[in-house]
């Protein structure tokens, strides 16, 4: 079980802090903060700049957090919110399925978060060493 735990954490977690980097930083085909900024300015997350600098940075932050299994619960928070918002601003308008724009993977984000978060983060972990 906590092999299992560690694979999904850092897969899971290192994803999202990439995700966390195009907001930030442009990397992996991301528009970095003036590109972050500006789509959310134009969907009333205002002020753009500062939301994408939170956004990517909270991203950055829960990904690396779960993948190394520190303060996991926070991590997931971290996770879970923006998907959250995510769905709320962009999402929930198209439905579920992701090839028509939905929320599909905001909620698996949200599931996975959730899980972890409650299953802990395994004897593989920063949180069990402290």
């Amino acid at each position: 079980m906590d092999i299992a735990l560690l694979l999904l954490r850092v897969v899971f977690g290192v994803t999202f802090a990439a995700h966390g980097t195009q907001k930030l930083f442009g990397w992996f085909g991301g528009h970095g903060l003036a590109g972050t900024g500006g789509f959310f300015e134009s969907i009333g997350i205002k002020p753009g700049y500062t939301m994408a600098l939170i956004a990517g940075a909270g991203e950055l932050i829960g990904g690396l957090l779960i993948a190394f299994g520190f303060l996991t619960q926070l991590g997931a928070v971290l996770m879970i919110v923006p998907m959250i918002v995510a769905i709320m601003k962009v999402h929930g308008k198209n439905g579920y399925w992701i090839s028509e724009g939905g929320i599909e993977y905001n909620i698996a984000i949200i599931a996975v978060a959730i899980a972890i978060g409650l299953a802990g983060p395994g004897m593989y972990s920063l949180d069990a060493i402290f």
